[in-house]
Order: structure tokens, then C-alpha cells, then sequence
């Protein structure tokens, strides 16, 4: 069988020196696509490992271009052309050739999208110093790059969702929001009607396939709080015009609030589309209401409570002071069987578990400013090669946003507490101000951030001060 596979694979390669039809060609290239959709889990491992290290770049034959390259004399144009060719040559790999190929299929860039998908999760679990995981990333960097050029912005088509787009768009945005699960259709509709904003890029060779979705509520402040957006609907006035129709009043609407923004293809991971959405929405919105004049986020804080946990058990005194572990211990005699600071650990990582602590009025109170302060410290201060190691405030601190407000029991779901502790970030977008603040986080590492956030920081050093901040990845 696999000797079939390659057989199939270096007939088709080898189809690049020939003179054959495009519709010979792509013809064999169609089947052999539809033959691997059909492969399983396993023998689609083996056959990207196939591709990756047999029909990679010749290093040996690089070694020698090279060297006759450096040998041919400047003055040698049409020799010095020639060489360069030849190696430029050599330098592409036999399989760019045939992703190229596959790219012009009917539903040819949709496969390379899901092919480059499964090639990160094989390399997710692959080690990290094998001969074979290092063809797999090349041959990754091969597929970002045709992807990059493919997916180009002037490419992307911003649509607006509304009740009146056809259901298996609906059903998709809805089957792809992550941040806050759509509970029905009722709630679908919601959030993309009066006082919501929903869009979407898609792509002309995936045309009925949101790439990114922006979910965007209409308020008149910042809301602090998943449930604060509601807050604002109930207070701004609504005219109904019959049973079935309403019209927003603009001139309360202050406020642009991006409460959800999702990439759905993994295979487009790297590929940044997410910030050009955004700011297609503010050109959108700001145009439509002029009153507008307030634009920013309502983020999660993905992996905040595992931080935490890591900080209490790596060392309870970087969290809470001697007088928060005091009242907290009061608060929890009931659970302390000693007084080891180990134990505070032990109770947090059965407490954080699910979000029944919440019925705690006096614990919830008590951690209120000790979390607060750890948040900011692990927004701003923990990082990965120089930038934000929480993935949510790198994308929003390279678009240029402020890291601007932290809200305590912002989010009280399940999802939120079991990530953030309930904290959600507010990254506010100053219009004016975007570009150098991007600018100067991308260049230089430094985060924008607002006075509140940074008072917070400034509390939290206190308790770092004898010890370096941990900045490896969860």
C-alpha cells in the first residue's frame, strides 16, 4: 500500500518536466486528494511524512549550486543568471509545485487549509529534534507561505450576518463561537439583530465558509461584564414598529464592544486576518453611527486559572499577602487541616475545579484584589520571546489596543471561571492611536496600558521582587 502511495505521489510529481494536458494532470491530483481525505488518522501521518522528507529540497545538491555560484565570476552574466536559476531551483521543494497544483482544484485551497491543519497537529506532538519533524516544518513553512499569499486581505470579503442569512451560514456561526456558546436559535438571533453587529471574512474559493467572525454589541459605555451588555440594551430605548421589526436608536449609542472574535481554520493559524476584520468593522460601524465614540474589547483571559494555580503552588506568598491567607484561612476552616502554606494550594485547586465558590459571598470578596493584581502581573508582565504570553492580549496589543480595564466577576459562566476566575479584560482601541501603539509593542515590547492596569502591576511587584517571573507557556 505504501509503496502505491509513492508510486502515485512520483507520478504526479514528475508530471511538472512533462508536456501533459492541466486537465491530465489535474485530473490525477483530484484523485489523489480524495484518496487521502479517505485515509485514516494514522495513515495520514505516514502519508504527510511521505511527502515531507521524499520530496523535499536536495541538500546535497544545494551544497554543490552553491559552490559553483560562489566560484562564477560577476562579470559572467548570463553564467551567474543561469546558476542563480538553478539554484532558486533547487531551493523549492518538488511539493510547492504540487500544492500549487492543488490550489487550483475546485475545492483545491479548502484541502490544503485542512492538509496544513493536520500537519500542525502532527507536529504538536512530535519531537522536537527529529529529522523528520524538521521536514514537516519546512514543508509547513512551504504551505503558510502559499496560504499567505492566497488569503492576502484584497482577497477577503466582509459580509454581515443577519436573521435573513441562509441557515447553514447561521448554523456555522454559531457551531464555531467558542468565547460564549450559543445556547438556541432564540439566542442566535440576538446576536445578529438589533443592538449586535455579527461579520465575517470569507475567501471567493470558500465562499460559504467564515474564516473569522466578529461578534460586536452597540452600547452606550464600555460594559464590564458579559451581563452589562444587556444592561445597556435595557437601557437604551427601542421603537418597535411591528411584532417583527425594531429601529436602534443611534443617537444613544456610544460604544463598539468586540465581545467575541473567532479564526476558524486552524490551518490558517499565523496567518493574521482577525485585525483586519476589526478595523473593517470600525470603518463600518463608525460610519453607520456616527455617535460612536468609544471602540473596545470584552476579552476572556484564557489559562489565567492555571497560572494561578502554577504561582500558588511554585509559591503562595507571590499571590496573597500574610493578611489575605489569614482571612482566608478563616474563611475556609472548615477545609485546613494545617497551617503549611501548601494547603492554601491544595484548596484552590479543588475550589477553582467549577464555579460553586461563587456562592461564597465573603471568598469572593476577599480574593477580589489579590487576583485582580495577579491578572495584571500575568497580562503584562508574564511574557513569551518578548511579547504577552495570554495569546488574547498579544492579538490585541499588536492591533494597536490599550490594555485599558480588568472587571472582577465579569464573566460567571462555567467556561469564564474555569479559564479566567470570571476576570474579562476590556482592550480599548483609540483610533489615533493604534498604529504606534502597535508599533511600539511589536518593535519595542512595550504594552500600552491604563493607569488602573498599571496601578494594579505596581501592587503586584511587591510580591515578585525576590523572584523571577515565570515566562514559559502553559
Amino acid at each position: 500500500e505504501d509503496n502505491n502511495i509513492d508510486k502515485k505521489l512520483l507520478e504526479i510529481i514528475n508530471y511538472k518536466t512533462t508536456k501533459n494536458s492541466n486537465w491530465i494532470i489535474e485530473s490525477k491530483i483530484n484523485s489523489l486528494c480524495q484518496y487521502y481525505k479517505k485515509l485514516v488518522q494514522d495513515e495520514k501521518i505516514e502519508f504527510l511524512l511521505l511527502i515531507a522528507t521524499k520530496y523535499s529540497v536536495n541538500h546535497e545538491k544545494i551544497c554543490e549550486l552553491v559552490k559553483k555560484l560562489s566560484n562564477t565570476e560577476v562579470q559572467n552574466t548570463n553564467q551567474l543568471i543561469s546558476r542563480e536559476k538553478s539554484l532558486k531551483d533547487a531551493l523549492t521543494p518538488p511539493y510547492h509545485w504540487l500544492f500549487t497544483r492543488v490550489g487550483r482544484l475546485g475545492n483545491g485551497v479548502k484541502f490544503l487549509v485542512d492538509f496544513r491543519s493536520n500537519v500542525l497537529d502532527v507536529l504538536k506532538n512530535s519531537s522536537n529534534n527529529s529529522p523528520d519533524t524538521f521536514a514537516l516544518v519546512q514543508m509547513d513553512a512551504t504551505l503558510k507561505e502559499l496560504l499567505f499569499l492566497w488569503f492576502s486581505v484584497g482577497f477577503m470579503k466582509v459580509e454581515r450576518i443577519t436573521w435573513q442569512t441562509s441557515c447553514d451560514i447561521l448554523q456555522k456561526i454559531s457551531d464555531y463561537e467558542a468565547i460564549h456558546p450559543v445556547k438556541n436559535w432564540i439566542d442566535l438571533k440576538k446576536r445578529v439583530g438589533p443592538y449586535r453587529r455579527c461579520f465575517i471574512f470569507t475567501h471567493p474559493s470558500m465562499p460559504r465558509e467564515p474564516l473569522v467572525v466578529l461578534h460586536t454589541a452597540l452600547c452606550d459605555v464600555i460594559p464590564d461584564s458579559v451581563s452589562s451588555i444587556q444592561d445597556s440594551d435595557n437601557r437604551i430605548f427601542r421603537q418597535k414598529i411591528s411584532n417583527e421589526e425594531e429601529i436602534e436608536d443611534k443617537s444613544k449609542i456610544k460604544a463598539a464592544v468586540f465581545y467575541s472574535i473567532a479564526s476558524t481554520q486552524t490551518g490558517l493559524r499565523g496567518i493574521d486576518l482577525g485585525n483586519y476584520l476589526i478595523k473593517e468593522v470600525v470603518n463600518q460601524v463608525t460610519s453607520e453611527f456616527p455617535m460612536v465614540n468609544q471602540l473596545s474589547s470584552l476579552s476572556p483571559v484564557p489559562k489565567f486559572r492555571l497560572w494561578l494555580l502554577d504561582q500558588m503552588k511554585r509559591d503562595i506568598n507571590t499571590v496573597f499577602a500574610k493578611c489575605e491567607q489569614d482571612s482566608i484561612k478563616t474563611n475556609l476552616s472548615y477545609k485546613i487541616t494545617t497551617t503549611e502554606t501548601l494547603d492554601l494550594y491544595v484548596c484552590f485547586k479543588e475550589i477553582f475545579s467549577n464555579s460553586l465558590w461563587l456562592n461564597n459571598k465573603q471568598l469572593v470578596a476577599i480574593l477580589k484584589e489579590p487576583l485582580l493584581r495577579s491578572c495584571a502581573w500575568y497580562l503584562y508582565k508574564e511574557k513569551h520571546r518578548n511579547y504577552s504570553l495570554n495569546n488574547v492580549a498579544n492579538f490585541h496589543l499588536r492591533n494597536g489596543a490599550v490594555m485599558w480595564r480588568l472587571n472582577w466577576m465579569a464573566d460567571v459562566s462555567k467556561r469564564g471561571m474555569t479559564n479566567s476566575c470570571g476576570i474579562m479584560v476590556n482592550y480599548r482601541y483609540y483610533i489615533e492611536e493604534t498604529e504606534s501603539n502597535s508599533i511600539n509593542y511589536i518593535e519595542n515590547y512595550h504594552i500600552k496600558a491604563s493607569e488602573s492596569v498599571m496601578d494594579l502591576v505596581k501592587e503586584s511587584e511587591r510580591f515578585y521582587a525576590t523572584r523571577t517571573s515565570i515566562s514559559t507557556e502553559m
